[in-house]
Parts: C-alpha cells; sequence; structure tokens
C-alpha cells in the first residue's frame, strides 16, 4: 500500500484540487492507498474541506491538530499514522506536482529506498525566493557535514524500512532534510518542475527561513560553538600583542598618550564577541532544555476518516 502525507496550513482552496490530481494518479498505479491530510492549527475552512472529502472517501484521514505546531510536526504526524509498505510526504499548496510521484514509484520498485526530489522554479519566481533558497543551502552545506542538494524539498517517498527507523529517532526538533541523509539506505533523485502556487501565499518568510536553517545547522553540526572558540582564540592573542605593544610605548617611549578611543573600541569589540558566544551557546542550551521537557511534538485533537489500525 502507499500512503501519501499532505502537511496543510490555510490550503483550504488548493485542497480540492490537489485531491482531484491524486487521485487520478494514484488510481494509474493500481496500487493501494491512503491519503493522510494534516490540519496544522488552519484558520480558514482547511479543516471543513477535508471533512467533506473524508465523508465521501474512506481512503482519506484527516489528523487534525490542536493548533499550529509547524511542518516538519506534521510531517512527523503523517509517518506516526501511515500505514503503508511506501510513504510519500507532499505539501497542498501543489507547487509539489502530484503526476511526479508515478516516477517516485517506480524508482522505489527499481530497490530504491529513499527518492528524494529536486525542484526547478517555477515561470515567475522572485529573486529574492531564489537567492534565498540557494543562500539556505550553500550554508547548510557549509556548515554541516552532508550535502543537501540546492532546490531539494521535502517532497519525496520513503519505504517502510526508513519510515520504522524515522519512527524510532527520539529528538523532538526533527530536521527532514538533513535526517534523509543522515540515516542512510539506498536513495535516488527525481527532477520535476515546480508548478506556480494554484492559491494563497507561502507561509516561509526570510526569518522563517533563517531560523529553519540554523534549526538544521544546530541539529547536525557543533560548527558554530567551533566559531565561538576560535573567535575567543583570536581575540585572546590580539589582546595579548595588544597589551605588548602598550607596555612596549609605555616603558621604552614617550609616545603613550592617555585616551578613551582605544579602550572603548576594545570593550565593544570583547563584548560583542563574548555576547555572539554566549548566544550561540544558548540556541545548544535551549535545543538541549527542549529535548529535557520531553513535550509531545505534536497533540492530535481529533482523527477524521480513521481506519482500523492493523
Amino acid at each position: 500500500m502507499i500512503s501519501v502525507i499532505l502537511p496543510c496550513f490555510n490550503e483550504a482552496n488548493n485542497i480540492p484540487e490537489i485531491y482531484d490530481r491524486l487521485i487520478t494518479v494514484l488510481n494509474l498505479t493500481q496500487e493501494e492507498y491512503e491519503l493522510i491530510f494534516i490540519d496544522d492549527g488552519s484558520t480558514d475552512n482547511t479543516l471543513e474541506t477535508l471533512s467533506h472529502i473524508c465523508a465521501k472517501d474512506s481512503r482519506v484521514k484527516v489528523l487534525e491538530f490542536s493548533r499550529n505546531f509547524g511542518h516538519q510536526a506534521a510531517l512527523c504526524a503523517g509517518l506516526d499514522h501511515a500505514q503503508g509498505d511506501a510513504v510519500i510526504m507532499l505539501d497542498a499548496y501543489l507547487q509539489h506536482p502530484p503526476e511526479v510521484i508515478l516516477q517516485l514509484i517506480e524508482k522505489w520498485k527499481e530497490g530504491y529506498e529513499i527518492v528524494n526530489t529536486v525542484r526547478n522554479d517555477p515561470p515567475g519566481a522572485s529573486l529574492f525566493k531564489k537567492l534565498s533558497a540557494k543562500g539556505f543551502y550553500k550554508v547548510m552545506n557549509l556548515f554541516t557535514n552532508m550535502h543537501i542538494p540546492e532546490n531539494s524539498a521535502d517532497f519525496r517517498l520513503i519505504d517502510r524500512k526508513v519510515v520504522t527507523e524515522f519512527k524510532g529517532l527520539k529528538e523532538k526538533n526533527k530536521f527532514f532534510r538533513g535526517l534523509v541523509n543522515w540515516i542512510g539506505f539506498k536513495k535516488c533523485v527525481v527532477t520535476y518542475d515546480a508548478s506556480p502556487r494554484l492559491a494563497g501565499v507561502s507561509k516561509y518568510s526570510f526569518w522563517k527561513m533563517l531560523k529553519f536553517a540554523f534549526d538544521g545547522i544546530t541539529s547536525f553540526s557543533a560548527f558554530p560553538l567551533h566559531v565561538a572558540t576560535m573567535l575567543g582564540i583570536l581575540v585572546s592573542c590580539a589582546s595579548f600583542l595588544y597589551a605588548m605593544y602598550a607596555i612596549y610605548i609605555r616603558v621604552f617611549t614617550e609616545t603613550a598618550v592617555p585616551g578613551w578611543t582605544s579602550v572603548l573600541v576594545a570593550v565593544l569589540f570583547l563584548g560583542g564577541v563574548q555576547l555572539l558566544s554566549l548566544g550561540i551557546i544558548g540556541e545548544y542550551l535551549n535545543r538541549v532544555y527542549t529535548e529535557t521537557k520531553d513535550r509531545p511534538v505534536y497533540i492530535v485533537r481529533n482523527v477524521h476518516g480513521s481506519r482500523k489500525q492493523g
């Protein structure tokens, strides 16, 4: 069986279209399938639209979150409830074309356990969107010990064996694009042309992308901590050299002039380095704090159209 999971946040206008296209594509596979929509605390008519689909199609299940927990949490919920031999993740706003699913399943039947996708930007994509996406992958690959292909997305197929391993990972902040590379297994890549968004706007602002990148870096690399250490060493060396210089001109020359500029610059510079280092350490401590609280990644308020668990 094929399970398809779709996180949804305020996608009421997109759901009927993607549902129709998914049904058309999945019927071509001649495989049994289920659709799992995750309503991630939507404030529009997303849940109502999904409930109507559930009422007429027993293959559809809807997980209603108690509030907005985020895209990665929605993917975790989908994996926890999926029963298929293969699980396909895609977004509901139709920039991930459902027709590509046929290629993903074909690669899976060839023996690949993870089939990732890489997108070609849709016509009319803004320069800011292209540059910010490019910067995201450059930063991730620079600061971590793995390679995430540029323009990759959380649109992929994973085998049941991979799902089992994902579910066994105990960390609360799961960064799927990194974990897919870390977890191993036999993988390949399918390229697709991204479609323009049918309705709505992107939920990822610049600051959300920045936070997403920082979450990925701190999940897979201690590089920022090493940067803080190296800054400390460099500043200490520079301070020592400056101290030697100050002692020299005070003892051996008559050019020492009392002044506040150099002191002010040194204090501001050292203060900035210290605050930067404390901030980096604080981010890692926050991740430890989050893990030790052991709160659930998501809370399901209700399940609509649930099948019996086997």
